[in-house]
């Protein structure tokens, strides 16, 4: 029986069915119409979904196959969290080669949204360090994929929104680290021009760089909070480990708690709360601190919000993120969470990887309907005017005119798409 679900953004909603894949060695769950698998549900919009259709839960695939801890290898099913694999490697002295804000992502939504984390300057995306993976059609044939084997179908899946198939199982590489402590350095800055300034000196030193912009203070527009670190030696010194469980939101407010009025007291409070200086922390909160919150999306009650995340190119960077900085604060709808960072200049691993060289900016919006969605589309005009793009795994409205401007290169994905693999993002952009 069909039943209603989102994505973790709780808009749009799809009524759909759910069948579930639980050995890797079976076939494909018999459903009628199209299907597309489902991993953990942390995408923001409709790429997760599939109207009409059915979604092949995918976290049922989450055993272990093989990990070699001596060349920092890990081969798993696709149903697998970033945050069990992270418990299993970092008491033996790894990590995640390139991790999203939240490690309740599954390996398979990883790959098919081709993630990216605070080092894209160091070490691109998920996909760069993904060895191979055995893809399943829907006409039952198993295909093992790599850059030397099936390169068409292993580029077309990295980043391809779960469209060519199901991933079984994948195998990547892991980052060797020395404890599981980060040495952090914060700094405030006034001004773009300081961001950008920030960020090319603490490239060169610091494997990790991000920062917090304050786009809700007209006066103050482009002031925010650079945030720079590297893996600690085994030797640094060490802080307060994070509590096991979490704080959480149980139920959902029947209004949205992130109002103008309550975006502007948090953004005052970060900037002025920010301790400026050299610390120690943990990897948890640094890397995922909504993590800490258990269902922090009931707060945005129940129509949801919608996050946006562009990219726009180094010679147009400074010009138009003052712009859409300035657009925001005019609108009087802030961001809760903006984010900032700098892109490298590096080949994209998949056909539809969104990372390519830019400065990418990302934020959440209630949903307030046609104001919200007409803010996205002035958005849209600013980004689109730099010669940008709109990371697909965040969205839920952009126009299909607008998916093919930002993703030339969309129409390389169809002859790799399974006839029977769709969703609702997909036929949004493309029918």
């Amino acid at each position: 029986m069909p039943v209603m679900g989102t994505s973790w953004g709780r808009y749009p909603l799809a009524k759909q069915k759910i069948a579930s894949m639980h050995w890797r060695d079976t076939a494909i769950p018999q459903a009628d119409g199209t299907v597309l698998p489902y991993g953990n549900g942390r995408s923001y919009g409709d790429v997760c979904t599939n109207d009409g259709g059915t979604l092949i839960a995918m976290r049922g695939l989450d055993r272990y196959m093989a990990f070699d801890a001596e060349r920092g290898t890990l081969r798993c099913e696709a149903g697998v969290l970033f945050s069990e694999i992270l418990d299993l490697i970092v008491p033996r002295g790894w990590f995640l080669p390139v991790t999203p804000g939240t490690r309740f992502v599954t390996v398979g939504g990883a790959i098919a949204n081709d993630v990216h984390g605070k080092n894209h300057h160091r070490a691109g995306t998920f996909g760069d360090h993904v060895l191979r993976f055995e893809l399943l059609r829907s006409d039952d044939a198993r295909i093992e994929c790599s850059r030397d084997e099936h390169a068409d179908l292993f580029t077309a899946t990295i980043g391809g929104l779960g469209l060519t198939g199901i991933v079984t199982w994948a195998e990547f590489a892991l980052q060797r680290i020395a404890s599981p402590w980060m040495a952090t350095e914060t700094r405030r800055f006034g001004n773009l021009s300081e961001f950008f300034a920030l960020s090319e000196a603490s490239e060169r030193d610091h494997d990790y760089v991000v920062a917090w912009v304050d786009c809700a203070a007209s006066a103050s527009l482009g002031r925010g909070v650079f945030i720079s670190a590297n893996h600690a030696a085994a030797d640094s010194p060490t802080g307060q480990k994070p509590r096991r469980g979490s704080l959480g939101v149980p139920f959902t407010p029947p209004i949205s708690l992130v109002n103008p009025l309550s975006v502007r007291a948090f953004n005052e409070m970060y900037f002025r709360a920010a301790r400026e200086g050299k610390a120690v922390s943990h990897y948890v909160p640094y890397f995922y601190p909504l993590d800490a919150i258990g269902e922090w999306n009931r707060i945005y009650g129940p129509r949801g919000f919608l996050q946006y995340q562009c990219v726009v190119p180094p010679q147009n960077a400074q010009q138009a993120t003052a712009e859409l900085l300035d657009r925001i604060a005019a609108s009087g709808k802030g961001s809760f969470l903006t984010v900032l960072k700098v892109f490298a200049d590096r080949a994209p691993a998949g056909i539809l990887s969104f990372p390519r060289a830019g400065t990418t900016l990302a934020l959440d919006f209630p949903n307030n309907g046609a104001a919200t969605f007409s803010l996205l589309d002035r958005l849209d005009d600013i980004v689109a005017a730099a010669g940008g793009a709109v990371y697909p795994a965040k969205d839920a409205r952009m126009s299909g005119d607008r998916f093919r401007a930002y993703f030339p290169r969309w129409q390389d994905m169809l002859p790799h798409i399974d006839p029977r693999f769709s969703s609702g993002f997909w036929r949004r952009v493309t029918e």
